[in-house]
């Protein structure tokens, strides 16, 4: 009987995020509705913008949509099934539709970190070289930046997903989790896991090197400008650099704080799933405040939309 128990691999799994909470369950819809609502709206009004209006199709405006789009999407990837969790407890998720959600919830994390990147070396040459950034941040450029980094991020994404699919899961279809995370999916795994863990660190190197290539970007940045003469464009310059610095700490730090979350055992479970959602959902919310309100050209855009939407009630 045991023999014949451990070939058995569960096909659906049970994602029970937050029942140490019992009763108090069901409140958790409540924030994270608000929230659904709130990304949705927010992301959906910063794309329809940037994507209206000619003036706003420069590469940087270009980025800050494509952050709107991941802050769109990222959400329904995983809140809706959260919601229903919360209200009638029901938890299954197939093995299959889990493989889905979790390579989308990666692919787009390393897709944010890219995006970041780009924002950082569109910075670097719009300040450090602006007498020839047109030739530097070329539409050619730009398609083969892109394609680079997508081909890199699909590749490593989709090599630890597959990675997962010849798992066997014959101990448990329990998975303390509100989504179908990496980590909490291999670790009820019964079969050899070395493998899973090397292609996740090898995963979590793309946001690691992004973020030193950032790093290195903006200290050489901020001595340019600040070693530059006071004006109106030293000015701007700054307050562009700090806008995009604001998105890029909300990003990495919610890494940081979901991976410590992980490392550290002392840590409630809870707080820890808790993390691991604030870190993928905290930029979608932050960015259409950053962005729609600390870039100029899209406040003016934004602010015209509602009062025109409003003329057009009366």
């Amino acid at each position: 009987m045991g023999d014949r128990s451990s070939n058995i691999s569960y096909t659906e799994f049970q994602l029970i995020g937050f029942t140490d909470l019992k009763e108090y369950r069901p409140l958790l819809f409540i924030p994270f509705c608000i929230i659904l609502v709130y990304s949705l709206f927010a992301n959906a009004i910063l794309m329809f913008v940037i994507a209206k209006h000619r003036k706003l199709h420069a590469p940087m405006y270009i980025l800050i949509g494509l952050i709107a789009a991941l802050g769109f999407f990222v959400p329904i990837y995983f809140v809706p099934r959260m919601l229903v969790s919360f209200l009638w407890n029901l938890n299954t998720i197939t093995r299959h539709e889990c493989l889905i959600q979790m390579f989308c919830l990666h692919f787009s994390g390393c897709f944010q970190s890219s995006i970041l990147l780009g924002m950082a070396v569109d910075r670097y040459f719009a300040i450090i070289f602006p007498l020839r950034y047109n030739n530097f941040v070329s539409l050619k450029n730009s398609m083969l930046f892109s394609a680079i980094l997508s081909i890199r991020n699909t590749v490593i994404i989709v090599a630890m997903v597959s990675l997962v699919v010849p798992l066997t899961f014959c101990r448990t279809n329990m998975i303390y989790h509100s989504f179908c995370e990496h980590t909490s999916v291999v670790n009820i795994a019964c079969s050899d896991i070395t493998k899973n863990y090397l292609a996740l660190t090898i995963a979590f190197g793309i946001p690691s090197f992004d973020c030193f290539v950032i790093f290195c970007s903006y200290v050489i940045i901020f001595v340019v400008i600040f070693r530059s003469p006071s004006g109106e464009s030293r000015q701007k310059a700054i307050h562009t650099c700090t806008t995009h610095i604001m998105g890029i700490a909300v990003a990495y730090i919610s890494v940081v704080t979901a991976f410590v979350g992980y490392r550290v055992a002392t840590i409630p479970r809870d707080v820890r799933i808790s993390t691991s959602a604030m870190y993928l959902l905290l930029p979608g919310i932050c960015n259409p405040v950053i962005y729609g309100l600390r870039t100029t050209e899209i406040r003016t855009q934004i602010v015209k939309l509602f009062k025109s939407n409003k003329v057009s009630t009366f």
